[in-house]
């Protein structure tokens, strides 16, 4: 079938301009300024529309195999279509944990039945995310995008060593979860002002950044290419930073809330719960110079669904992880593109461009690539609604905020995988 997205405009390249966008068989067949008469196509005109590449988010929790009362394959992936994500790479804390081919094989026949973007497992770098035998990854390699066991840090320098040669040796990523677990002290959130004024345990920003620190040292020695999860504290984005200058083949991510979020905002609510926490804003306004300076590469959400009871338990005792896939882009667009703290280009380079080319998947916007293309109403507000997420999980911390940027069409491979209620087809 033939699509014709009718007369939008289009960002590409740096710039937005009004286009029509052709497409056939999953692709984009052309890309032109005044449309031909094809009575042979579906046609879709979006009022307002601005039409993206399709979003890359390389980490998030889709829950199953093991856990589908928090989160499944189909309820995820359809949040992330309709968060503007064409594509997404989900961690490997399941059950089975992916860390042999048979235990791979469950989650790629769910993804294979029930996925409406692209879905990109990881393996585990240790059997069962324990941190004390390898696991096969020799055998998982031509089945995953790449290795972690994300949830839990590799707390033995010698694994973790081991691991980096045998994943340099087949090409792919070690993307790793950096917390020292011995730093940790009990805490569960920011050992800052929020906790001391409340009574809470506080998590140290030493936590995260000694074992960053203990990575790229194993980087320098071994060469291996190396991902940093969820980056949180000024001090991982100034040895980031160097590691870059040293020539390492090194990137990290961060998050929407650790961007838009400081630890003097928390609420007693499960909603504000994460590993890493939320931090200072000393923090917050490092990272933002990490994206601005090209230390911190892109964005993804750690989209890490739970049920409600699970959440229910304030700071203390909620479980660690929100969801996140139906909000970053709005939440970023309002919060840093509206106020001129970043382009919207460099949004688009966080979301899409640069996390695309580190992991090797989703195209861009050009003749002949796949139609993995979102369209946003920049203009519409709304308010955040946890009654709205298609996410089986509704812990947020963005609820009640309004944010501008709603998701109209999300399209992957091709086929419609989100699209908002309204909106002329012909």
């Amino acid at each position: 079938m033939k699509i014709l997205l009718n007369q939008m405009m289009v960002f590409r390249k740096g710039k937005a301009e009004k286009l029509s966008v052709l497409i056939e068989n999953g692709r984009i067949v052309s890309l032109f300024k005044n449309a031909p008469d094809l009575s042979d196509a579906h046609v879709i005109e979006l009022k307002n529309g601005t039409l993206f590449p399709g979003f890359v988010d390389v980490h998030v929790h889709l829950r199953e195999p093991g856990f589908s009362y928090k989160e499944t394959i189909a309820a995820g992936t359809r949040a992330a279509a309709r968060g503007g994500f064409t594509a997404v790479c989900p961690m490997p804390n399941l059950k089975p944990v992916p860390d042999s081919p048979a235990n791979l094989r469950p989650q790629l026949d769910l993804i294979r039945r029930d996925a409406v973007v692209h879905v990109h497992p990881y393996g585990a770098i240790t059997v069962g995310e324990k941190g004390e035998t390898l696991a096969d990854l020799e055998g998982l390699a031509s089945q995953v995008v790449a290795f972690s066991d994300d949830g839990k840090g590799v707390q033995d320098p010698a694994k973790m060593k081991k691991a980096m040669h045998r994943a340099k040796a087949l090409g792919k990523l070690i993307v790793a979860h950096c917390e020292d677990e011995s730093l940790v002290g009990g805490g569960y959130i920011h050992d800052g002002a929020y906790a001391k004024a409340h009574g809470h345990r506080g998590n140290p920003s030493a936590s995260e950044w000694k074992q960053v620190e203990r990575d790229l040292a194993l980087v320098a020695e071994t060469g291996c290419a190396y991902h940093v999860c969820h980056v949180s504290t000024k001090e991982s984005v100034d040895l980031i930073r160097q590691a870059k200058r040293d020539g390492l083949d090194v990137t990290c991510e961060t998050t929407p809330h650790y961007l838009v979020l400081n630890d003097s905002l928390l609420q007693e609510d499960g909603r504000f719960k994460m590993n890493p926490p939320i931090r200072s804003e000393a923090d917050r306004q490092a990272l933002l110079a990490g994206i601005l300076d090209g230390t911190v590469d892109m964005v993804a959400t750690d989209h890490a669904p739970h049920a409600a009871q699970e959440k229910a338990g304030g700071l203390e005792k909620s479980l660690n992880g929100i969801v996140g896939l139906e909000t970053a882009f709005p939440v970023l667009y309002t919060e840093l593109v509206l106020p001129g703290i970043l382009t919207l280009e460099k949004l688009v380079e966080l979301m899409h461009t640069n996390p695309a080319r580190r992991f090797g998947i989703g195209g861009d916007l050009e003749e002949g690539a796949p139609a993995d293309l979102t369209v946003f109403d920049l203009s519409a507000s709304y308010p955040v609604r946890a009654e709205d997420f298609l996410s089986l999980g509704k812990s947020s911390p963005f609820t009640g905020r309004t944010v501008f940027g709603k998701c109209l069409l999300t399209l992957s491979g091709g086929e419609i995988a989100w699209q908002a209620e309204g909106g002329n087809q012909g």
